[in-house]
């Protein structure tokens, strides 16, 4: 390991980003949402928008099918303005992280209602759409309005992070890693620039087995350097998560329909369809049922949440109230990936 790290004075940065660049020219992922490298055909910003929401905390290969569904559904932001609340959360289910789904209608409702349907082409006023924070709005302004911006993901923190083998551990890390990947940014291809530690992080210098060999800037890798790139970014040992009990209610009415409910419009899974269930706790079940029916326990499924693990009890019976009656087919379309997992349980018992 080097005694000193590396700083932006000891870079030939012009020439690290010629030669990133070329190599994206040549190894740019074909993704539905962006034009070839070195382009000057218009970007849609809605597409640009659309996919930077969807890809936080989702991957590529889950999300392009969303993103096409999206925008064959709703082709401009202002089809997605109109759309229906429980219309866009029934189509965002199994992306998960619901509230971005909430703040998606609303930035989609203020770029219709107070900006004429049009995008905002700077990065301040992107900022100022609701649910837009720093990463999205610098991303969009660079990727569909060509300004400079530092567009900085978990891929770029991790090429920053190995290129000037930064010691300090995440989430402390990141004021420094942005400000690093700051210094890389200029204003030749500002959009294809914002793309570039994306695509290189995500396809060569991933989290492990990095292939170094195939990295346009190996020589300039200070983390390489050490022999132990994947030591990079270094992270602080996480807590373990707690645990939480719960139940959740399969509630059949003998005609080939399920029993949903609409959950509050806050909390977690705001605003989306589900199974009945009571509270999730962390030392004993809330037990209550819906309705009155002959219920059996049927088993339980896991489910992970980004911050706590759940065991989620399943029963099933059959029965009748005020609920959302969902033919079976269509109802796990609608729901959540853990309302998904009990009532799969539920309806194979």
């Amino acid at each position: 390991m080097p005694a000193v790290a590396p700083s932006p004075a000891d870079l030939d940065i012009p020439a690290l980003r010629r030669a990133l660049l070329e190599w994206y020219d040549a190894n740019a992922r074909v993704l539905p949402w962006r034009r070839p490298p070195g382009s000057a055909a218009p970007v849609d910003p809605y597409r640009v928008w659309l996919s930077e929401v969807m890809l936080q905390q989702t991957t590529v290969p889950h999300a392009t099918p969303y993103f096409e569904r999206f925008t064959a559904r709703w082709p401009t932001v202002s089809d997605l303005a109109a759309a229906e609340d429980g219309e866009l959360m029934a189509a965002w289910a199994g992306l998960g992280y619901y509230a971005r789904a909430r703040n998606l209608l609303a930035c989609a409702r203020a770029v219709a209602r107070d900006h004429d349907g049009v995008f905002p082409d700077t990065e301040a006023g992107l900022l100022a759409l609701p649910g837009v924070g720093a990463y999205t709005a610098a991303a969009v302004a660079a990727i569909a309005f060509d300004r400079p911006a530092n567009v900085v993901d978990g891929n770029v923190e991790r090429v920053v992070a190995r290129l000037f083998a930064v010691e300090t551990p995440l989430p402390a890390a990141r004021p420094e890693l942005k400000r690093l990947a700051g210094t890389l940014v200029a204003d030749d291809r500002p959009g294809d620039w914002a793309q570039v530690l994306m695509d290189l992080g995500s396809t060569v210098c991933r989290p492990k087995s990095p292939l170094c060999l195939m990295c346009p800037i190996r020589d300039n890798c200070a983390g390489r350097a050490t022999g132990e790139p994947e030591r990079y970014p270094v992270k602080t040992k996480k807590a373990a998560k707690p645990h939480r009990l719960g139940v959740a209610w399969v509630l059949l009415d003998g005609a080939g329909r399920v029993a949903l409910v609409r959950r509050p419009d806050k909390g977690l899974l705001g605003g989306m369809l589900g199974l009945p269930t009571g509270s999730w706790g962390q030392e004993s079940l809330d037990e209550t049922p819906p309705v009155e029916a002959d219920w059996r326990d049927v088993g339980a499924v896991e489910h992970v949440f980004t911050h706590f693990s759940l065991t989620l009890s399943v029963r099933a019976g059959v029965g009748e109230g005020d609920f959302v009656w969902v033919p079976e087919a269509e109802a796990a379309k609608a729901l959540p990936t853990v309302f998904r997992k009990a009532l799969e349980r539920g309806l194979a018992a």
